[in-house]
């Protein structure tokens, strides 16, 4: 038996739906690896001034206490 007109329109319509959100999503991961790669490779170039980061573990000093 066929479907009423208004039901195969709103299966169609549910289904593209689905497919609109799916291609969104992946065209929102590549535009973020996208994003991430060009600042990676913006701030390549200031690798030797991380002076944000903290020093390696070896490189600290333990507190004497006070005697």
């Amino acid at each position: 038996m066929a479907q009423p007109y208004e039901e195969r329109n709103s299966a169609v319509k549910t289904r593209r739906q689905q497919e609109d959100q799916r291609r969104m999503a992946f065209r929102r991961a590549i535009e973020d690896r996208t994003d991430q790669r060009q600042l990676r490779l913006e701030t390549e170039d200031y690798s030797g001034l991380n002076y944000w980061q903290a020093p390696p573990a070896t490189a600290r000093r333990s507190a004497q206490p006070a005697r």
